[in-house]
């Protein structure tokens, strides 16, 4: 059951009491607890919370502090409305708070965290999303991303047939130069990034990468994988 944030328990974190001080202390605080293992327990949290919705729970140090992001691949509901995203948001940062505490003050410009949060919806949603919708220009998806960038090599050719309106790439042919373990470099000074393996399918000879976003959750490019002949 996902432990709701009561009206009287949200005016509690935000209260500032005499003097500008504000504290608060999630139940699922523990003091000195490393990062990793913080992350791993806000990841399994989430997953108890949210049944059938699917995080991907990263970190990150910096100097101001460190940071926890839990990025959404899949959830049963439909979150294209900007109101349905911004509710849902709010309750996975909600449960990520309960494991942090803040302490401020505004009138001394003081502000102390455990930790920073932060819930975003990520492309593999809106992939997951299209495909329960519906996808256009559906590949079957015999050959992994892994698999595909063991096999693709410099001197193949990527023709791009589909992608959103107005892409001014659309129907060009460009020649791969270099093969990188993050992307794909293509002749005239252009890379293509590789996706989540996810967002990613190919049959072969046809490779289709998800870009789906809450305005076109079915948004994608669509290739023809052209190799280069053996000599």
């Amino acid at each position: 059951m996902i432990h709701e944030i009561t009206p009287f328990k949200q005016l509690l974190k935000r209260l500032h009491v005499a003097r500008g001080n504000f504290h608060y202390q999630g139940d699922l605080y523990r003091a000195g607890e490393d990062l990793a293992s913080l992350a791993s327990r806000i990841a399994r949290h989430l997953t108890d919370q949210f049944v059938e919705t699917r995080f991907a729970v990263t970190t990150q140090k910096f100097a101001g502090g460190r940071k926890i992001l839990a990025e959404i691949l899949d959830a049963p509901g439909d979150l294209t409305a900007r109101d349905d995203q911004n509710a849902f948001l709010t309750k996975v940062r909600d449960q990520m708070e309960r494991f942090g505490y803040t302490r401020s003050n505004l009138l001394q410009d003081f502000h102390s965290c455990s930790f920073f949060c932060e819930a975003r919806i990520g492309r593999a949603y809106w992939s997951a999303l299209a495909k329960r919708l519906g996808s256009r220009n559906p590949v079957e998806p015999s050959l992994s991303l892994a698999a595909f960038k063991k096999r693709v090599k410099p001197g193949d050719s990527l023709k791009l047939l589909d992608a959103p309106t107005g892409h001014r790439s659309l129907g060009t042919t460009r020649l791969i130069t270099q093969v990188r373990s993050g992307d794909l470099i293509l002749e005239g000074r252009s890379y293509l990034a590789f996706p989540r393996a996810s967002a990613f399918a190919c049959d072969g000879k046809l490779v289709r990468i998800s870009i789906g976003s809450d305005d076109d959750p079915d948004a994608h490019l669509l290739y023809e994988w052209q190799r280069q002949k053996a000599a």
